[in-house]
């Protein structure tokens, strides 16, 4: 696949794209690693402009946006804070994205409200990345994801991988479950019963060929796991205090638990994390939730330069 049949795409969802697709990005992203660092130079997005539009709080996402659009030559603008724009104002989602399109190349929106970046992709004229919208899809995290297990354990197809935590609320293991399932990924959902994974992201999971298995507790796939992928209990999704009081720290990682784990196996986080992974975690072995996050840099690079055209 040639970059040039990404120029002008939107990537809203994971759904949306096919597993070439997906492949070509993490390929084109391998070759970005050492720019990503700062060891080589890279202008192809020279002159162009990256909008970014988060209604709600970011520091990874926010911030390796940014670093990808620098590391490629590009600039940014936007906002982190709504309060401080014409929405406060009372500007509507629509009015917002249209005045960002007319200032730049590409847009990224983070949002409250799942739908939201398929409503700003239906409006604007440019492409549209969803940087996460409520509990819906976040696209370029599950791709960031990918990467990184391709990466540490060499394929995706057949890997067993545990979702572990707020599978209800959670939109990066949302996303992260289609793409598995997409590549014949096993999969684990470990979750309390009011957190597990919600009955049509199961059923769509099955269609797509995956035959998620359901745990309550994570000493049960502790020995079988390639992946553990914990998850925070957020607390911000939560439409009951006191629900989230009986499920907080349910599950939590600690370093004497990856004795029984597979020697390879890995323990990722699309962070924050609050207390679901001890401290001792960090100085083990397992432990790929940093280098993870780096990964955004990469594979965000990738995204832009092929959505905008930039010579590869």
């Amino acid at each position: 696949m040639q970059h040039n049949e990404f120029v002008g795409k939107d990537i809203v969802s994971i759904k949306d794209m096919s597993n070439e697709e997906i492949e070509h990005i993490l390929d084109v992203a391998k070759g970005m690693v050492d720019v990503a660092k700062g060891k080589k130079k890279m202008r192809v997005l020279e002159d162009r402009i990256l909008g970014l539009a988060f209604f709600e709080p970011s520091t990874r996402t926010k911030l390796s946006f940014e670093c990808a659009m620098l590391r490629l030559g590009g600039k940014c603008l936007g906002f982190s804070d709504p309060t401080s724009t014409s929405v406060a104002k009372g500007e509507t989602l629509s009015d917002t994205v249209r005045m960002l399109s007319s200032y730049s190349d590409a847009i990224v929106i983070r949002h409250k409200y799942e739908g939201a970046a398929r409503l700003a992709a239906r409006i604007s004229d440019k492409p549209v990345i969803n940087a996460g919208d409520g509990a819906g899809q976040h696209p370029t995290q599950t791709l960031l994801d990918l990467f990184t297990i391709r990466s540490k354990l060499g394929k995706i197809e057949g890997v067993n991988v545990a979702l572990i935590g707020d599978l209800k609320y959670g939109r990066t293991v949302h996303s992260l479950a289609y793409a598995l399932a997409k590549f014949r990924a096993n999969l684990y959902f470990v979750a309390p019963e009011t957190l597990q994974m919600p009955d049509d992201i199961v059923d769509t999971v099955c269609e797509l060929g995956g035959k998620p298995e359901k745990y309550s507790r994570l000493e049960d796939v502790i020995e079988h796991a390639d992946v553990f992928y914990m998850t925070r209990i957020q607390k911000e999704r939560f439409p009951d205090v006191q629900e989230y009081n009986k499920v907080s720290g349910v599950f939590r990682m600690d370093a004497k638990m990856l004795e029984n784990a597979k020697k390879n196996a890995i323990v990722m986080h699309p962070l924050p994390r609050v207390n679901e992974i001890q401290p001792d975690v960090d100085e083990t072995p397992h432990a790929v939730y940093f280098e993870q996050a780096f990964n955004g840099v990469p594979v965000r690079m990738a995204i832009l330069a092929l959505l905008l055209g930039g010579e590869l």
